[in-house]
């Protein structure tokens, strides 16, 4: 085949070589002109037509520009041929290498100024494939009249196309090794098309962010309050936009008192019902709520009211959808070449090649680019057990084993301690949250000694011990009391985070008030007395939308929360619960007793855990000022008018959280604003005091001495 057979295919690695300037002549291809020429200072130099849409003539030396007639316009515009290549040796180095830490800088489409010149330059990994192209309605689509250049050995391809601007449609056609041609999005796009359309856009951002001061103080969270409100964009309220978000979501998220905001996945994704852990546009956000500049506002609208914004980010697995980045080159290519590590058959997608330094290398920048380009304050990492274990979800001879046997997935491993050692470099204070749902040693521990180096870790066993303790009758919680008290054997293991997230309100599952036994009454004051152990309870908070208000109905992202649920005379308990959320985060945040000592075993001992009987706990929480909390938990039907229990001080006891009261639509029984603990040993402690803790209740008192 020859030169022109390959070009005109798209098939050919170096059109540069053909096209643009050589020994005085100047050839290009412009499908459908009827005239072209070549323009020097003004002076025209006609190019002839040689058939198959190539003009072509003797140039003199000089800049030259490309004066293109088509029968309804005629347009004048620099060569794409006649640039150099806009990759340095070093960005192709550090590509190469998979150590380009700001691989978006160097991938992907940028608009920007050469010689003078406006346009956009293209570069994409496609390593495999023998051809590609840019393609858009500005070439009609037309593989052969874009062609890019491969730089070497990279697996790079390359093109400047002067003129194309901010907006502009587009995707690389790519032909594979076999000859076929397949168009595909922009693996490093930054914004594309509102899905079901799958184009990538070019754009640029012209933001000014107003948050120095909050990254400036943004520090280490282990030793400070954390509660998290879980979101779904497109289902907090249906029909807002990013910019609507900016006032009623951070409003809303800063009345109740949150800390911080989780957003679930924001990045590109083509299925809805996915909620977004199917992604497509790894670097774009999703254009289905507005453009990347108003995602940027939102987070600086949080910033600016004192509230952390982390992402869902989900670099275990990509959906199979093929203008994506399946088979992105022809072959696997992001994703491992042997289905027993590359598919993800429960979920029918496929799994990231851990194994390869430019995978990793867009993973790791990928991270990079939603904390330095977005502000985000964390990454909470999903599906983090199906990247460690290389049998998860599988049966035998659906996996094999690692180099030494085992069922460790030891790429993945290498790579969640890449992740997080180069995040915790660069951004010190920016946290790292693993969904990690197994007893892998270490998750939270450092990567210098071993460990994955994540900030927190879901406590998945606290929430399904929890949850399911709560959905029993009062009458039967004595057969299930060390399911209550179990989380404290492993409490200081790992440095965890107490989630009831979006998974625990789907799939039939119910919703928090569903799940708990008896009628409206005992519903609210189960979930009043849930909330009130969780706040208390050593751990960060995450608490899913609606459930701040004990949605009745289970989430769906088809539709609004219920918000009907607080409104009208029959929505008391939930006005009820709602009112104690944002009570508990105020306290909470002000009581370093629940908070400063979350990690270590001096932050909490036991008072009372073993009266299965009558289902009553209690236990003290220690902060690093010296700041004492009692809290006690009556999670039986039946109260206790006087009952007496162990603390470690003597002296005022102050009242300061009691579920039970009327303002939470509680019943209301009348309890004293503090006690007095009188010497006696009790419990195992030099002081005691009697407290009535009414049914379904939990009180919490604050050392006063």
């Amino acid at each position: 085949m020859t030169d022109l057979d390959r070009l005109l295919h798209c098939r050919h690695h170096d059109p540069h070589s053909q096209y643009g300037r050589h020994d005085g002549v100047v050839r290009t291809r412009q499908i459908g002109a009827t005239k072209v020429a070549a323009l020097i200072d003004g002076v025209s130099h006609e190019l002839a037509p040689v058939g198959n849409d190539i003009f072509e003539g003797a140039v003199p030396e000089g800049t030259y520009e490309l004066e293109i007639t088509w029968p309804e316009a005629t347009v004048v515009t620099r060569d794409p041929y006649s640039f150099l290549p806009t990759l340095g040796e070093i960005d192709i180095y550090l590509i190469s290498e998979g150590r380009h830490e700001r691989l978006w800088e160097a991938l992907g489409s940028h608009v920007r100024e050469i010689d003078g010149v406006r346009g956009t330059s293209f570069a994409v990994w496609a390593p495999n494939a023998i051809g590609v192209a840019v393609v858009g309605d500005f070439n009609g689509w037309n593989a052969s009249q874009h062609p890019m250049r491969s730089l070497g050995s990279s697996g790079v391809w390359e093109l400047f196309i002067p003129g194309l601007d901010e907006g502009t449609v587009y995707k690389y056609a790519i032909q594979t090794p076999e000859g076929h041609r397949r168009d595909k999005a922009d693996p490093l796009a930054r914004r594309t098309e509102i899905p079901p359309h799958t184009g990538s856009i070019v754009t640029s951002s012209s933001y000014e962010w107003q948050d120095s001061d909050w990254l400036a103080a943004r520090a280490d969270i282990s030793d400070k309050p954390m509660s998290v409100y879980e979101v779904h964009l497109g289902s907090w309220k249906q029909g807002l936009s990013y910019e609507d978000m900016a006032t009623e979501l951070v409003d809303y998220v800063a009345e109740q008192g949150f800390t911080h905001v989780e957003f679930m996945p924001v990045s590109e994704h083509p299925f809805g019902g996915s909620w977004g852990y199917q992604v497509s546009g790894y670097y774009a956000p999703t254009a289905r709520w507005g453009t990347p500049d108003q995602l940027k506002a939102l987070i600086d609208a949080f910033h600016a009211r004192g509230i952390g914004v982390i992402v869902d980010w989900v670099p275990a697995h990509f959906p199979k959808d093929d203008w994506a980045l399946a088979r992105f080159d022809g072959r696997a290519l992001y994703e491992h070449p042997d289905w027993r590590r590359g598919e993800q058959k429960d979920w029918g997608t496929f799994v990231f090649d851990f194994g390869r330094a430019e995978v990793r290398n867009f993973l790791v920048a990928n991270a990079l680019y939603w904390l330095e380009e977005f502000h985000f304050d964390g990454l909470r990492v999903d599906a983090v057990a199906s990247m460690l274990y290389l049998d998860y979800s599988r049966n035998e001879g659906e996996w094999a084993p690692n180099q030494y046997g085992g069922r460790e997935n030891l790429e993945a491993v290498q790579f969640l301690q890449e992740m997080n050692a180069t995040v915790h470099k660069l951004h010190p204070g920016v946290l790292t949250i693993a969904e990690e749902s197994t007893s892998w040693p270490g998750v939270t521990a450092p990567t210098s000694t071993g460990g994955l180096g994540f900030s927190l870790k879901w406590n998945m066993g606290w929430m399904n011990d929890t949850l399911e303790y709560f959905s029993k009758d009062p009458i039967h919680r004595s057969y299930h009391h060390g399911e209550i008290t179990f989380s404290m054997v492993y409490q200081f293991s790992e440095n965890f985070c107490l989630p009831i997230s979006h998974d625990e309100v789907v799939h039939g599952k119910g919703s928090l008030w569903t799940r708990m036994p008896g009628d409206a009454w005992n519903k609210a004051a189960g979930v009043r007395t849930l909330f009130a152990y969780m706040w208390s309870h050593p751990g960060k908070k995450l608490l899913f939308q609606g459930q701040e208000f004990a949605q009745a109905a289970e989430w769906t992202e088809a539709h609004s929360l219920d918000w009907h649920n607080l409104e009208g005379w029959e929505s008391e308990y939930h006005r009820g619960i709602h009112r104690l959320v944002r009570d508990l985060n105020l306290v909470y945040q002000d009581s370093p007793a629940l908070f400063s000592q979350d990690t270590t075993p001096e932050g909490f001992s036991w008072i009372k855990g073993d009266d299965a009987a009558n289902n009553i706990l209690a236990f003290a929480r220690y902060g690093s000022d010296g700041q004492t909390y009692l809290c006690v938990f009556n999670l039986g039907g039946t109260s206790q008018p006087n009952y007496t229990l162990g603390v470690p001080h003597g002296g005022t006891w102050t009242r300061v959280v009691n579920t039970d009261d009327s303002v939470y639509e509680g019943a209301g029984n009348e309890l004293p604003f503090s006690v007095w603990a009188d010497n006696g040993h009790w419990d195992g402690y030099p002081h005691c005091v009697t407290l009535h803790i009414p049914a379904m209740s939990a009180q919490w008192y604050r050392w006063d001495g």
